[in-house]
């Protein structure tokens, strides 16, 4: 069992789907901005620490929001809506949000193009998630989709705060406008998906379960957008936010966890494959942006064998196991292995994908038997 150490406010298990407890959660993991903040290059060390110095501010007042946050009843499902509610937000490159509204559900695409990105990114996120899953929004109950852009100064990240998506423009040293990536809007807004569900603790193996559940449906709304086989898709997360003359492709490789980037501002891509090289450490909530890279290694090597197109069984296993109740919030990576598998078997009973499931699992050193 993975524990927190008293760290992190204490979730009570007996309620987990109705608490819908809200982390902070951002696309940029620490260690990155870290090596950043130690840079020579006084610009990029400033705009590296004013980020790590907003996302702990705020990382801090969602968990004071959580800790106070009692229990509330969950809502009957509602028939799946067709079309997304969105609503576009400008920060004008300040702190407070939402900001001004610049688009609306409905509304024609103006001379922004963040805007745009972002407006298209929330309407594909609830496409994937209504089409190939039936679930209508985030929370299932039709969800509006809220997004803020042009956050802050140079700020270097994009999160999900537990209500809505919020997108800084990047520093155009080493990152670009967060909204470039499809699968950064769709991983930030899956933290939304976990939070109504299985509402996975934010600390250790856990937390690397969110991380990489965020990973897996950011990759497949990517997927699904372009048209996408497992075979065709890059599994890259963040490809597209490095800036040119940054030596890397992504923030994370699904595909090859380790080998994203390896820069001397960024370092060393330093994600894991399999249990072998697991990380411990007290940093970044236990490592939960760097072990995810083992469960995620698992999804692709699953999806890869199943092979045709990862968000029908490779996705549908997922989120079964998300959202069919049994998943703890300290869940660790042999009890979600021991899921997958059980709800391969359940969903299709042909052998073929739990046996897939197993071996998926085994390759990445967790034993799901």
């Amino acid at each position: 069992m993975t524990t927190n150490g008293g760290s992190e406010p204490v979730i009570d298990r007996t309620s987990a789907f109705c608490a819908h407890t809200p982390v902070f959660c951002t696309i940029v993991p620490p260690h990155i901005l870290d090596h950043l903040a130690a840079h020579e290059d006084q610009a990029l060390a400033d705009s590296a620490l004013r980020t790590l110095q907003h996302d702990s501010a705020a990382r801090i007042r969602r968990r004071i929001t959580a800790v106070r946050t009692t229990a509330v009843a969950v809502a009957a499902p509602a028939a799946p809506d067709t079309a997304p509610h969105r609503t576009i937000y400008d920060a004008e490159h300040g702190t407070a949000l939402p900001g001004t509204e610049v688009r609306a559900e409905g509304s024609e695409p103006g001379q922004d193009a963040t805007v745009n990105r972002a407006y298209a990114g929330l309407g594909a996120t609830f496409e994937l998630y209504l089409k190939a899953y039936e679930r209508n929004s985030i929370d299932g109950d039709g969800l509006p989709l809220n997004a803020t852009v042009h956050y802050d100064v140079n700020y270097d990240n994009a999160f999900w705060n537990g209500d809505q998506m919020v997108f800084g423009d990047g520093d155009g040293e080493i990152f670009v406008d967060f909204t470039t990536s499809v699968d950064v809007i769709g991983h930030e807004l899956t933290h939304g998906v976990t939070q109504y569900t299985a509402n996975l603790e934010y600390y250790g193996q856990s937390g690397a379960l969110n991380e990489s559940v965020s990973d897996v449906f950011g990759s497949l709304i990517k997927q699904y957008s372009l048209g996408q086989t497992a075979d065709q898709a890059d599994w890259l997360i963040g490809e597209g936010l490095l800036a040119p003359g940054v030596n890397g492709v992504a923030l994370r490789s699904m595909k090859a966890p380790g080998t994203a980037y390896d820069d001397p501002r960024l370092g060393k891509d330093p994600q894991p494959a399999t249990m072998q090289h697991y990380v411990k450490t007290s940093r970044d909530n236990g490592g939960v942006h760097i072990n995810s890279g083992i469960p995620n290694h698992a999804f692709y090597l699953l999806a890869t064998a199943l092979g045709g197109n990862a968000w029908e069984r490779a996705g549908q296993i997922w989120y079964d196991v998300l959202t069919g109740g049994e998943l703890q919030s300290d869940a660790t990576f042999v009890d979600f292995a021991k899921l997958t598998v059980a709800a391969a078997r359940t969903r299709y009973q042909t052998g073929e994908e739990s046996e897939a499931a197993l071996k998926a699992w085994a390759q990445v050193g967790v034993q799901a038997s």
